[in-house]
């Protein structure tokens, strides 16, 4: 487990940089919610954002992934570099957030999306993950490239760079995979989990290199994995096979975290808290990939997703506490937006609580409007007592 500055609090809420500048009222709505420890995202993917709280607007369009810090010249060397945003009338709209939240008195967590950015993955095809089809997923890109843990580093340094961050949330901290969540989603519901799961593994080049180095021949790899995603399939790849690829991944997913992690704790010149993003179940890709074998002993935190108010969120929170259980803290990604009910919330943070949650990350403190910003004091009242 990491050796950081402890933050106490067991209710994180989360917001963008645009939620907290110029809103003079947003501190004294998270205070009134209960809430000490707020994520700002430094760095974010595509979105169109409501504010209905905000003084002088309604939406925030961000047009494209964006990092939410001036992007230095001498601080990337490689040809990854992300965008700034000119959507949002602030030179360091991260940094000036967080320091109007720290001048306030609240603790703040750099928010890190990493892996995950159409804007540079379409700008430099070749790093982004491909599936078995020879299909990109621009959107992704693939942390067995060296440049991508490169610019994941970078990313993580320069986000708590001359800031008062006390720690710093690792999202996309892994592989993305075929589901996404973008613009008109159009691929749910079209293939089963089994699908879904071969469908996400990376057949990019350095991921087929891999392969190689493992004894693998790369073609017929793929043609497996064709076979056995095509309609009506037969044949499926062997257990064996199966899990050297995830061992692949997972070797790619190790390397990424650890020299993310390294590049954020030089940069903050302490020991920055450490927030990792991640599912219990090994073969999950996306914004919470699954956890490796080793990443619950180099992190404080490990937050699941947890959103829905059913039955498998509890059970996904339940695999998570006991595959952490003395290495990290579990924590639980819950939302009030919709779908969510606020008759149900109360019983979900509760349910959450009874299989060993001790931390709730609210989403999220700026979408919520006023019908739902009463649940997110909810998350306090049931955390209230926990060590």
């Amino acid at each position: 487990m990491s050796t950081g500055a402890i933050v106490t609090a067991n209710v994180i809420g989360y917001a963008y940089p645009w939620d907290v500048l110029g809103d003079p009222g947003f501190v004294e709505r998270v205070r009134g919610l209960g809430v000490t420890t707020v994520a700002v995202a430094a760095a974010y993917h595509t979105t169109r954002a409501a504010t209905p709280f905000h003084p002088s607007r309604r939406l925030v369009d961000a047009r494209g992934a964006a990092f939410y810090r001036p992007v230095r010249t001498g601080a990337w060397s490689g040809r990854l570099i992300p965008a700034e945003a000119d959507w949002v009338d602030d030179p360091d709209p991260f940094g000036n957030a967080t320091a109007l939240l720290s001048d306030a008195g609240l603790e703040v967590a750099a928010w890190t999306v990493l892996t995950h950015s159409t804007r540079v993955g379409e700008a430099n095809p070749d790093i982004v993950v491909v599936n078995c089809f020879g299909e990109p997923y621009p959107y992704a890109l693939c942390p067995q490239s060296g440049e991508v843990r490169e610019y994941a580093a970078t990313l993580a340094a320069e986000a708590l760079r001359d800031t008062a961050s006390s720690a710093i949330v690792l999202e996309a901290c892994g592989q993305l995979g075929i589901q996404h969540g973008g613009h008109h989603e159009k691929t749910a519901g079209a293939y089963d989990d089994r699908t879904r799961r071969l469908l996400s593994i990376c057949c990019c080049p350095a991921c087929r290199q891999a392969w190689t180095g493992r004894g693998l021949d790369a073609d017929r790899v793929i043609a497996d994995l064709r076979a056995a995603t095509s309609h009506g399939a037969t044949s499926q790849p062997s257990p064996d096979l199966l899990r050297t690829l995830l061992d692949v991944r997972h070797a790619a997913t190790d390397a990424l975290r650890a020299e993310v992690i390294r590049a954020a704790r030089a940069a903050a010149g302490r020991s920055p808290r450490i927030i990792l993003h991640a599912q219990p179940d090994p073969w999950e890709t996306g914004a919470l990939p699954g956890l490796t074998a080793t990443a619950p002993g180099d992190v404080d935190t490990v937050v699941a997703q947890c959103w829905a108010t059913d039955a498998a969120s509890v059970q996904n929170a339940a695999r998570l506490t006991e595959t952490v259980a003395g290495r990290a803290t579990p924590g639980a990604f819950v939302t009030v937006l919709p779908p969510t009910r606020a008759e149900e919330f109360p019983r979900h943070l509760s349910a959450l609580r009874d299989v060993g949650v001790e931390q709730f990350h609210l989403y999220h403190l700026g979408l919520a409007g006023a019908d739902r910003l009463p649940l997110l004091a909810e998350a306090s009242r049931a955390t209230a007592g926990v060590a």
